[in-house]
């Protein structure tokens, strides 16, 4: 293979909050970004605009009429990936994803109104609600014997009221690594658009997906399901560039599309010029590292599994279908207490606290398996020995 993801750079000295938060002596397993270095054409194009030593305002608004080449670019990406037609107007750029997410709820939601979530779920959805003065409610996956997640259609649709005017799905999901299925999808969307509920799906991880699933953007169903969503996505977390805060919003309902652009006058105005130009580089050269990562986190994955049912067979887990992150079942382990602060103060590991996902998360971890295999070997190998002496 062309990369080397078994040997990675020293990240400490790069002021990375996944390697400093903790003392040197943790293994950090634990915030969604990857070990590994951006492919080399992202590299180079960044390396080449910082070398022409400007670095004024982009322009991230090309004129009426006018398409710029990364709308293009995205344009083409969602016929060819998910047969997804949408035009270079119906696009975004935004800083991130969470900003997109607060938008929407301040842009069609009003103080008093809800917004509706799937727990467990990725911490900052707990926000949404409260930053638009709106009340969150929340409808719990269900899990079945063998710790398979779907969806509670029960709980789903009993949680949305007249005041509901946001449902906030989570595909890819995190933490519990499902990419559901085109009838979950199809099935989410009935309700929503009889519910008279606006969809806002957070897709930042559309693009790790693992062999036997298949990604589907829910607003690609079909044109009515498409005039009640706002799409979020990002290269970021597929290509390892999070810190230049880049992501879009793709949002086909014209009427919907000028609230979120009204909602965003006077707060966000630009997005990162490196981050958009690392961007249009990772769409148009970065599909070769692309393959190659995934396919070496499909291996960290199986591995992960084996270990754990092997190994350490007090903790379950299921094999996530996409993302690069496992969620970790402690509750038959002999831990008293949080496990996730067991693990940090017992085995030097640190991992993401359950509890902070919501309803559902207590007893769990989550684990971020997107670096070398050592490392990945040295923090089970940790985690076992930690597990053996507290049932000893």
């Amino acid at each position: 293979m062309k990369y080397d993801f078994d040997h990675v750079p020293d990240r400490r000295p790069t002021d990375s909050i996944k390697w400093n938060k903790y003392s040197a002596d943790v293994i950090p397993l634990w915030v969604a970004d990857m070990d590994f270095p951006v492919a080399e054409p992202i590299l180079h194009s960044i390396q080449s605009r910082i070398t022409h030593g400007i670095y004024g305002y982009p322009n991230v608004h090309p004129e009426p009429g006018t398409v710029s080449e990364l709308q293009q670019v995205l344009v083409e990406r969602m016929a060819q990936r998910y047969h997804w037609q949408v035009a270079p107007e119906d696009i975004l750029f935004l800083p991130g994803v969470i900003v997109g997410l607060n938008l929407t709820c301040q842009a069609v939601g009003k103080p008093g109104e809800e917004v509706l979530i799937q727990t467990p779920v990725y911490p900052p959805f707990f926000q949404t609600a409260c930053n638009a003065d709106m009340v969150l409610q929340e409808a719990m996956l269900a899990r079945d014997l063998d710790g398979h997640y779907e969806v509670d259609w029960e709980a789903f649709e009993a949680a949305i009221t007249d005041q509901t005017k946001v449902f906030i799905l989570c595909n890819p999901h995190n933490p519990v690594g499902r990419v559901f299925s085109k009838d979950e999808l199809e099935r989410m969307a009935e309700i929503c658009l009889r519910k008279r509920v606006i969809i806002c799906s957070d897709e930042i991880h559309c693009d790790l997906i693992f062999k036997g699933h298949r990604h589907i953007p829910i607003a690609s169903l079909d044109k009515e399901i498409a005039q009640n969503t706002i799409t979020l996505m990002s290269p970021t977390k597929t290509f390892n560039i999070a810190g230049l805060q880049f992501s879009f919003a793709i949002v086909q309902n014209k009427e919907l599309r000028q609230k979120l652009e009204q909602t965003m006058r006077g707060v966000v105005m630009w997005v990162n010029l490196i981050g958009r130009n690392a961007a249009l580089a990772a769409y148009l050269y970065g599909q070769e590292w692309l393959d190659q990562v995934l396919a070496y986190m499909e291996l960290n994955r199986d591995l992960l599994f084996d270990y754990v049912q092997t190994q350490i067979p007090e903790i379950s887990m299921v094999k996530p279908e996409g993302t690069y992150l496992a969620w970790l079942d402690c509750h038959k382990t002999a831990i008293q207490g949080n496990p996730c602060k067991f693990f940090l103060k017992e085995a030097r590991v640190a991992f993401n606290d359950g509890v902070t996902f919501g309803k559902g998360g207590n007893g769990f971890v989550r684990l971020n398996f997107a670096c070398s295999k050592e490392v990945l070997y040295q923090a089970l190998d940790r985690v076992k020995e930690s597990i053996s002496k507290a049932g000893g």
